[in-house]
């Protein structure tokens, strides 16, 4: 379960800017739950190609998604802009658990909470491999503690 003091900004140590787009909009007026978990994958990715200066994807350990999960707590409709919220729970030899706060303009609290966790295999047999340094170089100034209320 994620924590109450995970809504807000000052829990999250960067912020990548996401556009909704028309087609994110359900029939009911607000964006559709799947679209946050793009937004999640498009956000920690995102990052780390930035962070880490290297093409991700041609690395010999993969990072693959082993579980997400997403707590909704305010609606999010086209046409806002979204920022997500990036923190590091945990940093283990082989996974990351990343904390993510979907947030709009002008709120402090958190719209959504989300919660990924990456797991690193080898590239070609699969198997679980220690995090890259480079990734985990990236990673470590991402990580927050959660500030007890």
């Amino acid at each position: 379960m994620i924590e109450p003091s995970a809504m807000r900004r000052n829990e999250f140590a960067v912020f990548r800017e996401i556009p909704t787009r028309w087609m994110d909009n359900d029939v009911y007026g607000h964006v559709n739950n799947v679209v946050y978990y793009s937004w999640f994958d498009t956000a920690v990715n995102g990052y780390l190609l930035d962070a880490s200066g290297v093409d991700i994807r041609r690395l010999e350990a993969l990072g693959v998604v082993a579980e997400t999960g997403c707590r909704y707590l305010r609606s999010v409709s086209f046409p806002q802009s979204v920022q997500i919220g990036l923190a590091v729970e945990k940093l283990g030899r082989s996974s990351i658990v990343y904390r993510l706060g979907v947030f709009t303009a002008g709120h402090d609290e958190a719209a959504a909470l989300g919660r990924f966790v990456h797991v690193y295999v080898d590239a070609n047999t699969r198997r679980s491999v220690p995090i890259p340094d480079v990734i985990r170089t990236a990673v470590q100034p991402l990580l927050r503690t959660l500030v007890a209320q």
